[in-house]
Formats: C-alpha cells, sequence, structure tokens
C-alpha cells in the first residue's frame, strides 16, 4: 500500500498494515470497490486506439488478460465491463470484423466454447438464464467493432435492480482475478 501514497505503521494510535485495517473507521459513505479499474490509474486511461484487445490478449499470460480458455481457433476471455457477474466473451484468435468473415471451424469452435461455457456457469454458478449476443459494427453497439466477439451474459431471477437504471452503476460482487479463476478451474480439460 506505501507504493500507492498509503502510509504502513500506525494512525491515530491504530496499527495500519494491510487494506482491511481500514475498514475499521467507520464513516457516513457506502462504497463500490471496482479494483480491477486500478488499470486506469496505473496505466492511464485512454488505451492505443491501434491496438485490438483480443489480438494482444492472447499474447499475454491468461491470468493477466482474463483468458477463460483456449480453443485452436478462438478462446474465451472475461469481458472487463460486464453486465454481470461471469460476463464472458467468446473471440476467434484471427482479426475479423463480422460473422460472415469467420470461417467453418471458427464458427464450430465458437458455438462449442460458448456451449461449454454455459454449461460450466450453469452448474457451478447456479445460472438461469443466459443473454447471447453479436454486436457488430460500432452503430450495432460494438465497443471493439474491429474485432468479432459473442457475448455470454449469465442471468439470475431479480439480476437487475434500481442500481444500473438510477445510479449507472453495476455492482460485481467478485473480482475479476478470482472469477476467472474460479471458471477457469472449473473448465473441463481439453480431449
Amino acid at each position: 500500500m506505501a507504493g500507492l501514497g498509503f502510509p504502513e505503521g500506525e494512525l491515530d494510535g491504530v496499527e495500519i498494515d494491510r487494506s482491511t485495517d481500514h475498514a475499521r473507521v467507520p464513516d457516513e459513505f457506502q462504497r463500490l470497490w471496482a479494483p480491477h479499474r486500478m488499470t486506469y490509474i496505473v496505466e492511464g486511461q485512454d488505451p492505443d486506439p491501434t491496438a485490438c484487445p483480443f489480438c494482444r490478449g492472447p499474447e499475454l499470460p491468461d491470468e493477466h488478460s482474463l483468458i477463460v480458455a483456449r480453443g485452436t481457433y478462438a478462446f474465451v476471455v472475461m469481458n472487463l465491463y460486464p453486465y454481470n457477474s461471469g460476463h464472458l466473451l467468446v473471440c476467434p484468435y484471427r482479426h475479423i470484423a463480422t460473422y460472415d468473415e469467420a470461417d467453418d471451424e471458427e464458427i464450430l469452435e465458437i458455438g462449442h466454447l460458448t456451449q461449454t461455457a454455459m454449461r460450466v456457469l450453469g452448474a457451478q454458478a447456479h445460472v438461469e438464464g443466459f443473454n447471447i449476443g453479436m454486436n457488430q459494427g460500432r452503430v450495432a453497439g460494438a465497443g471493439i467493432a474491429g474485432h468479432l466477439h459473442q457475448h455470454i451474459v449469465p442471468r439470475w431471477a431479480l439480476d437487475s435492480n434500481f442500481f444500473p437504471i438510477i445510479a449507472k452503476t453495476k455492482a460485481i460482487p467478485v473480482l475479476m482475478g478470482d472469477l476467472r479463476e474460479w471458471i477457469a478451474d472449473h473448465w473441463p480439460d481439453a480431449d
């Protein structure tokens, strides 16, 4: 913590040596913890507009890029801006923009990886439904329009509330890295 400007040692006579010690000091504020957003503090807020995160991700260790599983033609990665916990993306390795550019092998593997993701989340997280889809092109809502990706959004009864509507905030109850590890640990081994 000292490297981020937080003191080690004592604070008002209380020994402070880890972040959980700060929870003892109550105030009137509610907090929404989002430590995965620390990337923006450390690396800056403007990503390289010419860099594709779906092309760069497979070059990095899975833990760093949040990849859950790798296939031959496609991979599964955590969505960095999830709509719900366990929101996954299935992406071909090849940099293509739309589904009609995918070849038969890519289409088949995207389908199989989607089914596996649904089975893992359904069995392990008791998911009650899914939203699955592709936004192709910026006008269709694709945040990264240049690289095809399919969303798999797990849904539970009553997972929607006023928070996203009124506060434009979505509470995600588990850290991205922990969730990535949990899903990867439950992913069936490749044959």
